[in-house]
């Protein structure tokens, strides 16, 4: 069978996702209400804002945006469709708090807000926060933020979510969000979105009440960076649902220099504290851990992983995970890192590891079976000498 490098195949799934149409509209959904900035482009647009016309809307109403630019923060309380021409940009300037977080009781200040609401659709925007004028760490920058709703992310540029200063540690500037209260949820398709330029994290799904769909996005870091550790995709805090397809790289903690010598790490996918998690067919290169399994019964499979920077291709600290069929080369520490108990490793095609399969003394119950190691210095190394690594979850 014809096997094509990493680098060929993340090439190829951004390319392909950049070709696909921009506005792929349910043909049952017909736009009811018409936006445009200036009115040049559509002439007969009752709005000149994307606000006004969802204070104006009724619940079940499509909203079509016209190409313009829009300088506005926009909140949405009812179910809707919001679908976005080619050309359409929301960049506000001077962003405000406008929600508070569900857990953690910050302040945020989100682009597009979508509070306790259903079937809320948002297709075809860019999303850019380079005009945030954020000056401390507070309120948290968010892209597109959805607390206790639910509906679709798709179609979608989120660029630029990072704080307009440098301040080094804050752990704000996420391009999506999706949270629920205790007493609230959240059901949520994020897919086919473009996301770059994140302070903290791209695409993060958190806590007991949400589940999150993350499919066919590209998502990319700012590369080395001694502020915030980023991580592409999370998945956490008791939060359910299935990463797959996704392309991810350049998420890389500087300070994180090598196995022995680092603080905290980087990741391009962490699911943290969230059971059952499935992670497959994903492509990631250039994260300092490929995939971060930081909870127990995890599926990990069919993964294209290469080039994890100082550390490990998948990291699994948890038990009852599997990690299956995936290809990682050119990992910097090992292709697998294990601590935890009854972990099964098989079909897997390690390439250019100092180690194949790491294992920390007192793991126990670990299944490993049909895996093919090449140019790889240590197989195996089990047991392996105690070292720790530190995932850098968003909260």
């Amino acid at each position: 069978m014809k096997k094509f490098s990493p680098l060929f195949l993340l090439a190829c799934l951004v390319v392909c996702f950049a070709t696909r149409p921009a506005l792929a509209q349910d043909a049952n959904k017909k736009p009811n209400i018409l936006v445009d900035d200036d009115k040049v482009q559509c002439p007969t647009a009752g709005f000149t804002t994307i606000q006004a016309a969802v204070n104006a809307a009724k619940s079940g109403d499509v909203i079509r945006v016209c190409a313009g630019i829009y300088q506005e923060q926009v909140v949405v309380d009812k179910s809707l469709s919001l679908e976005a021409d080619n050309g359409v940009i929301v960049i506000p300037s001077d962003v405000v708090a406008n929600s508070v977080g569900a857990t953690s009781g910050a302040a945020i200040a989100a682009i597009i807000l979508v509070q306790n609401a259903d079937d809320v659709e948002i297709e075809g925007f860019i999303v850019d926060g380079r005009a945030n004028g954020i000056t401390s760490c507070s309120p948290n920058l968010i892209g597109i933020f959805y607390q206790d709703a639910s509906g679709s992310i798709e179609h979608n540029a989120v660029r630029n979510v990072r704080l307009a200063s440098s301040l080094p540690g804050c752990q704000s500037g996420d391009a999506i969000l999706v949270e629920s209260s205790a007493s609230g949820q959240s059901n949520v398709s994020i897919s086919e979105n473009s996301v770059d330029g994140y302070q903290k994290n791209g695409i993060t799904a958190n806590d007991a009440g949400t589940r999150a769909e993350v499919s066919g996005n590209a998502v990319s870091g700012l590369g080395p960076t001694t502020g915030a550790a980023q991580n592409g995709i999370q998945i956490g805090f008791g939060a359910r649902g299935r990463v797959t397809n996704n392309a991810v790289a350049d998420n890389v903690y500087s300070p994180c220099e090598s196995a022995a010598n680092c603080p905290s790490n980087a990741a391009g996918i962490l699911i943290f504290q969230s059971d059952g998690v499935r992670v497959e067919r994903n492509t990631l290169g250039s994260n300092q851990v490929g995939v971060f399994v930081a909870a127990n019964n995890g599926d990990i499979g069919g993964n294209t992983i290469f080039h994890s920077v100082a550390l490990d291709g998948i990291a699994l600290v948890g038990n009852g995970n599997s990690v299956s069929s995936n290809d990682i080369s050119s990992s910097d520490d090992a292709a697998v890192f294990i601590q935890g108990n009854n972990n099964t490793v098989f079909d897997n095609e390690f390439t250019g590891a100092a180690f194949g399969i790491f294992k920390i003394s007192g793991s126990t119950g670990t299944n490993r079976f049909g895996n093919q190691y090449f140019a790889t210095v240590v197989r195996v190394q089990d047991p392996a000498p105690t070292r720790s690594l530190t995932p850098a979850p968003l909260r």
